[in-house]
């Protein structure tokens, strides 16, 4: 199969689903001629023209606030907002306008939108540019919330992301969208809340999101080769979340560590946590460990950002400590 970018992977499911529906249309700043600020749009501008292309001003609370009136007209949009850092500026639109409208007039009226962003550190891009918002965008009712790992997951809850018909959080990670991957020449869509097995273990469950997937796989290998089986659970999407995978899978392992780039404290391995302590517990043979970004903004200096954010020695300490 062949292989292509977690960006590359995107781009792809949004051109088949623009060359599917002519109402469908990608707006942000840097989208059109220069590519998007990570590439992501390349040369759509130059497939679809500046109609459904289109570069707007600087101005994220402008751009969420025109796509969600052209959604509820008929349309359906892409909104790129190129890192998270910068949703504060738009949220009202999004908590109170976009995630609401559906409910406010009872089901008579979508929102068909996909707030596509970028989260995450580990590239030296400092405090503003490496945030991680995903458990404040899960905890409003009326939004789900997207965390692909792989280009194959990306582009197949890309698809599911444009085709629902109301808004959808699309949260990629700086750190996987030059990073490849093996993805079908075929079209195809993953359904929300349908989470995936990584990798099979008996020892211990990690559930991780987004890049920290691939620091779990990591350390899974390393422990591995010191007799410790760990099964990695990537959940994809958090809104709607799938815990009876996860569930399962630590009934089976009986041992919990959940890990995320985000900070710990509030981050939403908290929810994971208290969803298995709730409907799981007594099958916990150690109390469940969270691995995250300590409590600090994230900073500049490699040295510094490395000591914050989660690292491999974290995870597999944590691991450690569950098995006992």
């Amino acid at each position: 199969m062949r292989e292509i970018m977690h960006r590359d992977a995107l781009r792809e499911a949004i051109a088949e689903e623009m060359r599917k529906d002519e109402h469908l249309f990608l707006m942000a700043y840097d989208v059109g001629k220069y590519g998007g600020e990570h590439r992501i749009s390349g040369n759509l501008y130059e497939m679809f023209g500046d109609l459904r292309v289109k570069d707007a001003p600087i101005s994220e609370q402008g751009i969420v606030g025109c796509c969600i009136g052209a959604a509820i007209t008929g349309c359906r949009s892409i909104v790129e907002i190129p890192f998270m850092d910068f949703m504060p500026l738009c949220m009202d639109m999004i908590v109170n306008q976009a995630a609401k409208l559906y409910h406010m007039f009872g089901g008579q009226m979508n929102v068909p939108m996909v707030i596509l962003t970028a989260a995450g550190g580990y590239i030296r891009a400092a405090q503003q540019h490496s945030q991680c918002f995903e458990a404040w965008v899960a905890h409003v009712p009326g939004l789900k919330t997207v965390m692909p790992s792989t280009p194959y997951d990306a582009k197949g809850l890309m698809k599911t992301a444009i085709n629902d018909p109301n808004p959808v959080v699309f949260i990629e990670h700086k750190k996987l969208l030059p990073m490849k991957g093996e993805v079908p020449e075929e079209e195809y869509e993953i359904p929300f809340g349908q989470a995936d097995i990584k990798r099979e273990g008996t020892d211990a469950t990690i559930v991780a999101t987004s890049y920290t997937v691939h620091l779990a796989l990591q350390a899974a290998d390393n422990l591995q080769k010191k007799g410790i089986s760990v099964e990695v659970v990537d959940p994809r999407t958090l809104v709607p979340l799938d815990k009876a995978t996860i569930l399962e899978s630590v009934k089976k392992t009986t041992k919990l560590v959940i890990v995320h780039d985000a900070h710990v404290t509030g981050g939403f391995g908290g929810e994971i946590a208290a969803i298995v302590a709730d409907e799981a517990f007594g099958y916990l043979d150690a109390p469940i460990k969270r691995v995250g970004a300590k409590w600090t903004p994230i900073p500049f200096p490699s040295v510094m950002e490395d000591y914050v954010l989660p690292g491999l020695d974290d995870i597999e300490a944590a691991v450690r400590e569950v098995v006992g």
